[in-house]
């Protein structure tokens, strides 16, 4: 298991990721998997908004 959030991965569960944590983790996990950032979902649904 790599743990590396993939466009596929975000397209398959796109109503579980907007229902559970919203329009803005949807945009950040799309962003991530275009821009082949090496991330996991994890990384990015808990990332805090300030410093």
């Amino acid at each position: 298991m790599r743990g590396v959030i993939t466009l596929r991965d975000v397209l398959a569960n796109l109503d579980i990721v907007l229902r559970e944590f919203g329009a803005v983790c949807v945009v950040r996990c799309l962003i991530a998997s275009v821009s082949r950032q090496r991330t996991t979902f994890l990384d990015i649904a808990l990332r805090r908004k300030g410093p």
